[in-house]
């Protein structure tokens, strides 16, 4: 479990982007690699030079590949020290990436339907929990199955309860945005909550990350239960 809540910004393309997140009090970036017709996918030459560029925010590569060998091989090759898996890998995937780096931060994303409320990781909780999963992280699917910055809410009475089963820290996102924390109350007030993880909620009308909505977030979302 993380000393505090952690602020998670996905979606970074260049040096810039995370000059203004580590000033604007970021904790982790998302590097998308991996990520087919994804609006923030680099090649891994890109995020080999952003991953050198500075050194915070720790840098988080999110990726949809199944393939851990690879995954650990681009990890290694970049200077990784954490992954978000963001598809629907399996628990066996997370078991080996640990296996390969103890010290390896792995997130799993758990998608939960807008609509539904349903999650199809529920049954594998225990699974990833043995794998060794570090964090999880609930992420809303759209009506027709798209996934990642989707800019969708779960209901926070479905999150909490999923919350409760995983028996992992977890973070929240979909939806996060500056004006939102209170409805997600009782989400943060839950043992586990370690943090929130955002893209869409902190740009701009242009697509670009505004340091101003970093910090809001950062403070609605985090500082209360910081303190």
């Amino acid at each position: 479990m993380p000393e505090r809540p952690l602020l998670k910004v996905c979606g970074a393309l260049a040096a810039a982007d995370l000059e203004l997140l580590a000033a604007a009090g970021a904790d982790l970036v998302g590097l998308w690699h991996g990520v087919p017709g994804g609006h923030a996918d680099l090649d891994l030459a890109s995020v080999r030079s952003l991953v050198a560029s500075a050194p915070r925010p720790r840098p988080v590569l999110v990726t949809l590949s199944p393939d851990a060998a690879a995954v650990d091989r681009e990890m290694v090759g970049a200077g990784l020290s954490a992954v978000q898996l963001h598809g629907y890998q399996s628990p066996g995937v997370v078991l080996a990436l640990k296996r390969a780096d103890p010290a390896r931060m792995v997130i799993k994303v758990l998608h939960v339907r807008a609509d539904t409320g349903h999650c199809p990781e529920r049954p594998l909780f225990g699974a990833y929990r043995r794998a060794g999963v570090d964090l999880v992280l609930f992420d809303v699917t759209a009506a027709d199955g798209r996934i990642g910055s989707t800019g969708r809410s779960a209901d926070p009475a479905v999150l909490a309860a999923l919350a409760a089963e995983t028996g992992v820290p977890f973070l929240v996102a979909g939806g996060v945005r500056p004006g939102q924390a209170a409805r997600f109350a009782e989400v943060r007030a839950l043992p586990g909550f370690a943090g929130v993880d955002v893209d869409s909620g902190v740009r701009d009308g242009r697509g670009v990350f505004d340091a101003a909505l970093v910090r809001a977030v950062r403070d609605e979302w985090l500082s209360a239960v910081a303190a």
